[in-house]
């Protein structure tokens, strides 16, 4: 390629195999980058679970907010997260990427876009010893849109992950009696996402933090050790991935359980980013992207209070559906209940940045 030149499409993927070799093989991957299809081998007597999530700029994440590290970060945590929230062991991950021709190029002594993004999601890979095992590239219009001089960048990440067959936790399920849980804290990735909007420079420099936990919306942390303890047999008897608000996803697990909640207020674990505001509380039940994980599990089952490290914290509890009753209840500290609406992330209503 000449000195200058946008890089071809042949050009894009021999950068990435070279870069996959840093995530290392493994035992289950007998085959990576290279050919037409991976070749994985999953442990006998396991189930293989999958799940893809599109990471698309100006709903995802915005070129003028967010660091190429941190969308590639955000890309493949998405994915994770759905692994932890099933208990599964990661086993390979399929990145297909869709770019402008100006984020393959180098500018200003600086890497390409391209390369600082795989920088974010390749960190997070090695972290939880995944590889990436194949995926498609291709080039996105060149149309400007808001945000950019150029057309969109949009990632779509699959990821694979095994469980012992019969034990994948589940939504559905949770029974009346159960206590409810809920790992890490709440509201700080909205909170961080309110400050990026407003002070979009200050995190203009911010690529790999040594504290993640500050950084909950720009770099979050699948929770997949605790998941995969959660999936010990006579522990978590449900579990979601609090993706799109803790209030959307509740109503998630009872719905598919069956159930109704009811939350505590005074038990919630507020981010120290969002109970710096004045509204914390909103913030931690309908913010979303914190990427914890909400789970149920019997009252006879001893859960402790920090697992793998990171703190759980009893919310609620699961009951049985009353009529003319909500299906997920708040109650307040004069302990009077409420309806606790679902008003998280819901694409095609909710207004993104």
């Amino acid at each position: 390629m000449t000195r200058g030149a946008t890089p071809t499409e042949a050009d894009l993927i021999r950068a990435i195999a070279a870069r996959t070799r840093i995530t290392g093989r493994t035992p289950r991957m007998s085959l990576g980058i290279g050919d037409d299809c991976a070749i994985l081998r999953p442990p006998r007597g396991h189930e293989l679970l999958v799940t893809t999530d599109f990471s698309l700029e100006t709903v995802h994440f915005r070129r003028d907010r967010h660091t190429p590290e941190s969308a590639g970060h955000r890309c493949l945590a998405r994915g994770l997260s759905d692994l932890a929230a099933m208990g599964a062991t990661p086993l390979a991950i399929f990145l297909s990427l869709a770019l402008p021709p100006e984020l393959l190029r180098a500018r200003n002594g600086q890497p390409a876009w391209r390369d600082r993004f795989l920088d974010g999601l390749l960190a997070l890979a090695r972290k939880h010893r995944v590889p990436l095992a194949g995926g498609d590239t291709a080039a996105s219009p060149a149309t400007p849109v808001p945000g950019t001089t150029t057309g969109l960048a949009l990632a779509d990440i699959v990821a694979l992950g095994t469980a012992p067959q019969g034990r994948a936790l589940r939504r559905s399920g949770a029974r009346p009696g159960d206590a409810l849980y809920v790992t890490g804290a709440l509201g700080g990735a909205a909170a961080e996402l309110a400050q990026l909007a407003a002070h979009p420079r200050r995190f203009a420099r911010l690529r790999a933090p040594a504290d993640n936990s500050a950084h909950p919306h720009l770099f979050p942390q699948p929770r997949l050790t605790v998941g995969q303890w959660l999936a010990q047999p006579g522990r978590a008897s449900a579990c979601i991935d609090v993706s799109d608000g803790l209030s959307t996803d509740l109503h998630h697990l009872c719905e598919a359980s069956h159930c109704a909640a009811v939350v505590e207020v005074v038990r919630l674990p507020i981010h120290p980013l969002g109970a710096a505001t004045k509204d914390g509380l909103n913030l931690a039940l309908h913010g979303g992207e914190d990427y914890e994980l909400l789970f149920t599990a019997p009252t006879s089952v001893r859960i402790p209070r920090r697992i793998r490290g990171i703190p759980v914290t009893r919310i609620g509890t699961i009951r049985r559906p009353r009529r003319n009753q909500p299906i997920v209840s708040l109650l307040t500290l004069n302990q009077q209940e409420q309806p606790l609406t679902a008003r998280g992330w819901e694409h095609f209503r909710t207004t993104p940045f």
